[in-house]
């Protein structure tokens, strides 16, 4: 068993040796030797484990040692191996998602205590801690907790564990970490050491200080570890062995690569793409020190810079070893030197994305092992050598985006053993007609990509393309004219924007069944769709829009039940939309925008529950919105509607939509209010990044992309969002006939890009807190009846580009921090009178005072009303002292009881005063004797 897994161990991680791993260690076939405490610690741990797909079914009865994942001593009986990984339990029938082990890890397990060999990987924990009692297993030599899903800090526990020889804690995504890396040091044996995906909070120099405490170590894998830094000097003194280095995928920001990193003469592999390396790449590989390199990935570092020429010496003791070089995404400069043919065992050469200049050598022609060479995205230039028609194993070949001239006619010479060859020569400058040798490689041919060049002459018909590999083709962005070819091995067929016209062949579902993606939009194609395309069963995509195809949508979908994208815009098709569509179960993108089809909305669409994109504008349909759009259509993320004849509301069953984001209903007949509840939808809070535009893959490897595209109108002008541009957020119910007031929720929808409610008939202000609105980048309110004065808070909408308030009845001053400084157009704000400022001509103090008849009217207003003022004040004095006095004159009685009252009163305030200034004296000392 030992040398089982030593092999495979070998065949995974060369060099990797298990030098204790006892000799003996086989399955037994004797249950006599099954230690029953061992078996019943066994037992104690599957029961604490779920088992979903029953891997663990072999567990039953006395002889543990043929249990499956279990291995022991064939003298003594003791347990030394416990494999539990995931594919090595389970069957292949029950390896599907979701058969995984879960649940906790019993204690039980420190029971066995001559375990040498514990693997757990592959399988899903659920987010529990690694458990500390695996540091109490003293015997282990092999410890494997890889992919497991484990989370939380890594125990220190682990570094008791001094006989490993191989350990992996690495994960998918860095739910490990470590704090105190110390406890590595003490791990004195290890040869394996997998930490990718553990978070390693502890500062780089302690954790390279503890690397270098294991002199044994061959692999040390630290990808994704939130390293921060590197060693300016050699940090494995001590480690004399090391083969292959790990360190992608970290953020080091280095200004200058340490010398050390390719001073290491042991080293086979080097990992250091992703890892913001930069400054000058050749200076730093110690020449002669890397003679044993087979390996070298230093991809997408984006500023490592050199000449390329000065790299390939550099690396010339490796010329017998080295098998792979990726240098993609930097910023290496220079020709590509005839040396380049010394590489003998070269395997894989990316170079692309860099400045390199010149021809490809023809002594390229050497690299007979060479099965991927990928150039795209450099300067080079001049003729494709014919010796690259030499390299008998090459299966991918990416030359795009260089400066090639003319058609490569090497390809006649290609010489490949292979059938399933991928050659990609996009955007390569080619601009001959295809040649007829094509035909005689065709038949091997995996992939063939000469899209975006300006290769004309019409569509060969010959080509045999065999139907064992189904290739996919793509011609798109050419000049070629004729009609679609009926190739009928190929899975993929993309002549999108040639020069191509006529009808789609009557018989092509029936020649291409095979089809599985077909776009021929942008082109002059006439005619109806045929009906045969009903035979291509295993379609996901078809795209005819922008051509001149007439008739009725056919009612044949039901048998395409793959199809996941329908794009007839942008033609003349006529008549309904057949109720069929809604039972394509994997449908999620409809366009069926700028055409003549008519029908009513308000019963269509019944079950399209999967449909995430509906664009039906510009068309001649009727009714109001879909009815039950939460039902009929819940995963709706975009509904663009615009340009038809809808009547009716807006239904706030849209604002159940939760992915709601691109809503636009402007050009129809819809009236009614806004409703408030659109401020509830999620869609429309979440960031706009989230809604980019990707290019969908469609599952095959190497296949051309349904390319998205839609059509929205923001800033005033119609504009085309194409594949990974980002869409902004947008509602847009403009030109309806729309009332009431503008929802004060809206301001709720912290992510919309895009308003515009303008040429409806709404009425009050413009919600005081729309400055909420912070991503807003065109709001669009003219032509409305709204009034008030602009909210001070929209100064702080300091992404807003786009402004059109005209046409409304606001008033006062126009606000002038920030986004407003910038907006000089003064038709923003034409048709307001009662607006000034900045940029209108109008002056605020002097549009503030009142007109002359409009003070006069005031003044003769104020004279009035102080009349009657001072006349009700008269008149009350008057009124108040004849009620007293009046009184008094006329009634002696009361007069005299009134004198009496004041005299009396008069007496008591001189007694008062008389006997208070007495009591004064006395207090402060004053009295005299």
């Amino acid at each position: 068993m030992a040398e089982y897994f030593n092999s495979v161990k070998r065949k995974h991680y060369p060099g990797f040796d298990l030098v204790n791993f006892p000799e003996d260690a086989t399955s037994l076939n004797v249950s006599t030797l099954c230690i029953k405490e061992e078996r019943v610690a066994l037992l104690k741990i599957r029961k604490d484990l779920k088992d979903p797909a029953n891997c663990l079914s072999s567990w039953i009865g006395k002889d543990c040692c043929n249990w499956k994942g279990i291995e022991c001593d064939n003298q003594t009986g003791h347990v030394l191996e416990l494999n539990l990984q995931h594919s090595h339990i389970c069957t292949f029938t029950n390896t599907i998602e979701g058969s995984s082990l879960s649940g906790q890890l019993n204690p039980s397990l420190t029971y066995l205590k001559h375990l040498t060999y514990l693997d757990l990987s592959h399988n899903d924990f659920q987010g529990i801690p690694i458990p500390k009692f695996i540091g109490s297993l003293g015997m282990l030599s092999y410890l494997d907790l890889s992919w497991a899903n484990f989370s939380g800090m890594v125990p220190s526990q682990v570094g008791n564990l001094s006989n490993l020889h191989y350990l992996d804690i690495s994960g998918l995504s860095p739910s490990l970490w470590v704090r105190d890396i110390s406890w590595l040091s003490l791990l004195s044996n290890l040869q394996y050491l997998n930490m990718n995906f553990v978070n390693i909070s502890s500062p780089s120099t302690e954790l390279f200080q503890a690397v270098n405490m294991i002199p044994s170590l061959l692999e040390l894998h630290l990808s994704y570890c939130n390293l921060g830094t590197l060693p300016p000097s050699l940090p494995f003194q001590n480690i004399t062995s090391l083969s292959i280095l790990d360190l992608s995928f970290n953020d080091f920001n280095s200004k200058i690569i340490p010398s050390w990193l390719f001073n290491i003469s042991t080293l086979t592999e080097i990992q250091l793409s992703y890892s913001y390396l930069s400054g000058p790449l050749s200076s730093n590989f110690g020449r002669g020190n890397l003679c044993n390199l087979q390996k070298i990935d230093l991809s997408n570092n984006y500023q490592l810079t050199g000449d390329i020429s000065e790299l390939w010496e550099a690396l010339s003791c490796s010329n017998r070893s080295l098998e792979l070089l990726l240098l993609s995404s930097n910023r290496l400069t220079g020709k590509l030197p005839d040396s380049l043919r010394q590489f003998s065992s070269l395997s894989k050469l990316d170079l692309s994305n860099n400045s390199l200049i010149g021809p490809i050598p023809a002594s390229v022609g050497n690299l007979s092992k060479l099965g991927s060479l990928n150039l795209e995205g450099n300067m080079m230039n001049r003729e494709i050598p014919e010796s690259i028609g030499e390299l008998t194993n090459l299966l991918t070949l990416n030359l795009l985006q260089n400066f090639w001239e003319e058609f490569p006619n090497w390809l006649r010479n290609l010489k490949s053993q292979f059938d399933n060859v991928v050659l990609v020569l996009e955007n390569v400058g080619i601009s001959d007609e295809i040649p007829l040798w094509l035909f005689n490689i065709s038949s091997q041919i995996w992939q063939l990509d000469l899209s975006h060049n300006q290769i004309c002459g019409y569509l060969p018909k010959a080509l045999n393309f065999s139907s064992l590999y189904s290739p996919a083709v793509n011609l798109a962005f050419n000049q070629l004219k004729g009609s679609i070819p009926l190739w009928s091995g190929v899975s993929a067929l993309y002549l999108r924007n040639n020069l191509l016209s006529g009808t789609i062949p009557v018989d092509i579902g029936k020649e291409m069944s095979q089809l599985e993606e077909l776009d021929i939009s942008n082109n002059s194609f006439s005619g109806s769709i045929p009906l045969s395309i009903n035979r291509m069963q295993n379609l996901r995509y078809l795209d005819l829009s922008n051509n001149y195809m007439v008739g009725e949508i056919p009612m044949f979908w039901m048998g395409l039940e793959r199809l996941q994208i329908i794009d007839l815009s942008n033609n003349s098709f006529s008549g309904g939309i057949p109720t069929s569509i809604c039972s394509l179960p994997s449908l999620f993108i409809l366009d069926l925008s700028n055409n003549n089809l008519s029908a009513d909305l308000s019963s269509a669409f019944q079950d399209c529950t999967n449909l995430e994109t509906l664009v039906l504008s510009n068309n001649r349909f009727y009714g109001s919105i879909p009815k039950d759009v939460t039902k009929n259509l819940p995963l709706l993320s975009e509904l663009l509607i615009r340009g038809n004849t809808l009547t009716g509301s807006i239904p706030e069953d849209l604002c159940h939509l939760p992915l709601l984001h691109l809503l636009d209903l402007a050009e129809n007949r819809i009236s009614g209010s806004i409703p408030a509840c659109l401020g509830d939808v999620y869609g429309y809070k979440l960031p706009q990044a989230s809604f980019r535009y990707l290019m969908y893959s469609l599952v095959l490897a190497g296949h051309v992309p349904y390319t998205r595209h839609i059509e929205l109108v923001f800033s005033g002008r119609i504009m085309e969002y194409i594949n990974q541009m980002v869409v902004h957020s947008t509602i847009d119910l403009s030109k309806n006939d729309l009332v009431g007031e503008i929802p004060e929720k809206l301001t709720e929808l912290v992510h919309l890009g895009a308003l515009n409610l303008s040429w409806n008939h709404l009425t009050g202000n413009i919600p005081s807190n729309i400055g909420s609105l912070t991503d807003l980048e065109s709001l669009d309110l003219s032509h409305n009846h709204l009034s008030g004065s602009i909210p001070p808070s929209m100064t702080s909408m300091t992404f807003l580009s786009h402004l059109n308030l005209s046409y409304n009845n606001f008033s006062g001053q126009i606000p002038v921090a920030n986004q407003f400084g910038t907006f000089s157009d003064p038709s923003i704000y034409a048709g307001n009178p009662h607006l000034c400022g900045t940029p209108l001509p109008s002056n605020c103090s002097s549009l503030m005072l009142p007109p002359r008849d409009e003070e006069d009217a005031n003044e003769g207003e104020d004279k009035s009303e102080r009349f009657w003022l001072y006349g009700s004040i008269a008149l009350g004095y008057i009124t108040g002292f004849w009620v007293v006095c009046g009184s008094l004159v006329l009634k002696r009685s009361w007069r005299h009881a009134y004198f009496k009252f004041v005299y009396d009163l008069r007496d008591k305030l001189l007694v008062f005063i008389a006997v208070s200034l007495v009591r004064a004296k006395r207090r402060f000392g004053l009295e005299t004797n």
